[in-house]
């Protein structure tokens, strides 16, 4: 019984597209792991950028530093 937890940023991910996610990785599961997909359980939990940090940067501070890095 699987379960898959996806963290995602809060962005306007559209209903459709988190859709595709929950087909996609229970596909992924059944294909690779002979699961069933009526036991394989996805969840999709949408965090804040404010809440999520990389390399001790919040998100939006980190793209920023990733931008500015590409435009030298």
């Amino acid at each position: 019984m699987p379960y898959v937890n996806i963290k995602i940023t809060r962005e306007g991910a559209t209903p459709e597209q988190k859709s595709r996610l929950i087909k996609g990785v229970t596909d992924l599961l059944v294909a690779v792991l002979d699961k069933n997909p009526a036991t394989t359980f996805v969840v999709i939990d949408e965090v804040a950028m404010e809440d999520w940090g990389i390399g001790g940067l919040a998100v939006a501070d980190y793209r920023k530093s990733l931008s500015a890095t590409a435009d030298c």
